[in-house]
């Protein structure tokens, strides 16, 4: 409690808190600085860094079908934005600061014609279209999608946000909450991006894990990306390739499972036979932190002890955190804006 008390005392002007230190909780606490200049800011959660889901997750930008908010256009809006994000900071910063990469690859299919297209993201890229006959005849398949977007790297992006939140002032805490009503009275306001720890931090039982278990290997010679059908896919990142996956829902498993390793490797191989070449760097298994809909919306917070908190929720991201966060943190900053007295957002 100390802890939190010397942290919102320190700086001037609207306290606010954003719990977690995640992608999406570091990526909302930048966009608040820079809505409001004089805040002071601080980032609560209990793991940082290569400690979070987010270190594990490859990072790219391609939305699976089941990703939504509330309804399309908000979904299309998130995903406008977040792309629009990513573009303009590998414009202005580059990829050796950022983590932030273009990245061309394949999406193949034998069985399911209609999966290897992608409507949410064909609008927002500048190369998407089917394979051509040759590129099916040399990889041995009958379907496909060819397309250039980008991919995020967590070891590289997670840092860069935190050197530029800390430079403005920013502060981190290392602190387990049980309840956000610790944070009553020293702070003015809460975005939450707590991510899995929403379903104990707002006892929402709809934030379910769905299971991922990868590798991470050392093949430089793979320079796109492969998708096959649902869950097989290869993604080089900037000092690693990704090898997945595995998507089990409602699994609190978080130990590495030979059968899901053997799986994930033949898959893998079957597509891309070099890849039985690849170093092995390591194994990871992460919780995706999902929800049906991912949760942005405000709430007067009511405690049983009649205590009572401005919170903006932004989480629910499922296995597209690193991808959406962006968009969503954007709109939770607008919601934010909203809740405050006028005189504090000048």
């Amino acid at each position: 409690m100390a802890g939190l008390q010397a942290m919102a005392q320190a700086g001037s002007g609207v306290r606010v808190a954003v719990v977690g230190a995640g992608v999406v909780g570091l990526t909302t606490a930048t966009l608040i600085q820079e809505a409001l200049p004089g805040a002071s800011v601080t980032v609560i959660a209990d793991k940082f860094g290569q400690e979070t889901t987010s270190d594990g997750a490859a990072g790219i930008f391609r939305p699976g079908l089941q990703f939504r908010g509330d309804d399309e256009k908000l979904t299309r809006k998130w995903l406008a934005d977040s792309y629009a994000y990513y573009k303009k900071l590998l414009e202005v910063k580059g990829t050796a600061e950022t983590g932030v990469k273009k990245l061309s690859g394949y999406h193949f299919s034998n069985d399911y014609p209609n999966i290897v297209w992608n409507a949410l993201l064909k609008p927002l890229l500048e190369e998407y279209r089917p394979c051509t006959e040759e590129e099916l005849r040399a990889h041995g398949f009958k379907y496909g999608t060819f397309s250039t977007t980008l991919l995020t790297e967590c070891r590289s992006y997670l840092p860069y946000l935190t050197r530029m939140f800390t430079e403005r002032g920013g502060k981190l805490l290392r602190h387990h909450l049980d309840s956000l009503e610790e944070l009553v009275g020293h702070f003015d306001i809460v975005c939450n991006c707590s991510g899995f720890g929403a379903k104990e931090l707002c006892l929402d039982i709809t934030v379910t894990p769905i299971r991922g278990q990868i590798f991470k290997v050392k093949a430089p010679w793979i320079k796109n990306f492969y998708y096959v059908d649902y869950d097989m896919y290869i993604l080089p990142g900037l000092e690693a390739v990704t090898l997945g996956g595995t998507r089990n829902f409602d699994s609190y498993n978080a130990k590495v499972d030979k059968h899901d390793s053997t799986a994930i490797w033949e898959r893998c191989v079957q597509a891309v036979p070099s890849i039985k070449d690849a170093e092995v760097l390591r194994e990871w298994v992460g919780w995706r932190p999902y929800r049906p809909f991912v949760r942005v919306e405000k709430e007067n917070m009511s405690f049983p002890s009649g205590k009572t908190l401005k919170v903006v929720h932004n989480y629910g991201h499922g296995g597209y955190g690193v991808m959406t966060a962006p968009g969503t943190s954007m709109h939770a900053v607008k919601l934010m804006l909203e809740m405050l007295p006028r005189q504090s957002k000048l």
